[in-house]
């Protein structure tokens, strides 16, 4: 990737910035009633019941979380309670960033304007973005846009708030699947893969590939 010095760099807010612990959240959960080999799997079935449901129109979070455990335990034969159910909700906004996160954002933030694009809720993000140590110049929820990513309508939210193009932006996620693949079809050109180990590559959408946000600097030339 060529140094490009985009008007602003948007990132993904949960698995990218902030250290999402749903997994652990499960494993506290339901750990003690399986063996590892169908904890992983659990874990797999959640994260994938996630996704499926923000696909469907917008509803709060609190109920994305919700109806994903529900299904998750009924296909994996565990008793669901909704109390489980608002403990994983009520974590969220408790976890804080990756370690390389702060000073990575820190250094970028002096130079270029940053900014969120969250699939939250306005009540839950800003603790999030508070623990990040950097200042943003906006930070924008599904809440708002009225839509979850993969949507493009919560990126076309956020770049007609921004009053810019695809052109103008540097997209930064840990995630295809909720945003470079998007990112592509809308065509936002300059992209950052953090790779965190959540998903495996795929250079079809073209973009460059750090470790940490420690390596952003670097691709803007800073």
């Amino acid at each position: 990737m060529t140094i490009f010095r985009p008007k602003y760099i948007t990132f993904d807010c949960h698995g990218t910035l902030i250290n999402f612990q749903m997994a652990e959240a499960a494993r506290d959960l339901y750990g003690d009633r399986m063996s590892e080999q169908k904890m992983l799997q659990f874990i797999a079935d959640f994260s994938a019941y996630r996704l499926d449901e923000v696909m469907a129109d917008w509803k709060p979070y609190a109920e994305v979380v919700h109806n994903a455990l529900e299904r998750t335990c009924k296909r994996n034969g565990i008793v669901f309670k909704d109390e489980d159910a608002q403990m994983v909700y009520q974590r969220v906004p408790t976890w804080g960033p990756h370690p390389d996160v702060p000073a990575g954002l820190a250094k970028v933030a002096k130079e270029i304007p940053l900014v969120i694009l969250s699939n939250a809720m306005n009540s839950q993000i800003m603790s999030n973005v508070e623990k990040l140590g950097a200042p943003f110049h906006a930070v924008y929820t599904a809440e708002q846009a009225g839509a979850y990513k993969p949507h493009f309508r919560a990126f076309e939210y956020m770049l007609d708030m921004l009053g810019c193009g695809p052109e103008d932006i540097l997209h930064c996620s840990s995630s295809f699947r909720y945003d470079l693949m998007s990112a592509h079809d809308l065509g936002i050109k300059n992209k950052v893969w953090v790779n965190r180990g959540h998903e495996p590559a795929n250079p079809y959408y073209g973009y460059t590939e750090i470790a940490g946000i420690s390596g952003l600097p670097g691709i803007v030339g800073l």
